[in-house]
């Protein structure tokens, strides 16, 4: 990411402000699937802006690791965090995501909201554990004109056709998926 983007996204959080004690919450597609997330293991978030989804999943149980591109969204994950009291499960790291996704172990959950990269979709994918859940959304030509940072009509559902898909949809210039990793099956001789 250039400069320049950077400098956007750190003013962008500055003119926001701290993020408040009730918002750490899923992104409002995934509100009615709030069931589906786990309340144990690791989660990623990648570009988690103030951390709202983060510490949501933190709040939950589970160890999450967020990262954007913005020093200053990172900043105000890390307050939030530990205004909600959960900076023990909580690990927010600024990443410029154009470098790919950050070193790690597979993810019970990955969360990749309002950002879409094509280029790190096979990352993705190998990123999240077997059984594990993805939770996608982007800005989408669909309802909507196109650019440079917008899917096309069936994108999400292609690039992660290999996962099972629990909802999604495409509509007003946004789309979304929810799907889970296939679990792998254990094959020992018995």
């Amino acid at each position: 990411m250039s400069d320049e983007d950077r400098v956007r996204w750190d003013r962008r959080y500055t003119d926001r402000g701290l993020v408040t004690l009730d918002e750490p919450a899923l992104p409002a597609v995934f509100q009615p699937f709030a069931d589906e997330f786990p309340t144990t293991g690791c989660a990623l978030d990648l570009a988690c802006g103030t951390g709202g989804a983060a510490v949501w999943l933190a709040q939950r149980g589970m160890a999450v690791w967020g990262c954007d591109v913005s020093a200053v969204a990172i900043s105000h994950a890390r307050a939030l965090a530990e205004r909600c009291g959960v900076t023990a499960r909580c690990h927010f790291q600024v990443c410029d995501l154009d470098n790919g996704l950050p070193a790690g172990s597979p993810a019970d959950v990955l969360i990749c909201n309002m950002f879409r990269d094509a280029r790190l979709d096979q990352a993705i994918i190998g990123r999240i554990a077997p059984g594990g859940l993805l939770a996608v959304s982007a800005l989408s030509e669909v309802g909507a004109s196109p650019g440079s940072f917008r899917a096309r009509a069936g994108e999400l559902r292609r690039a992660f056709a290999g996962l099972d898909v629990i909802a999604g949809e495409e509509a007003h210039g946004r789309a979304w998926l929810l799907a889970r990793a296939v679990k792998t099956v254990d094959r020992t001789p018995e």
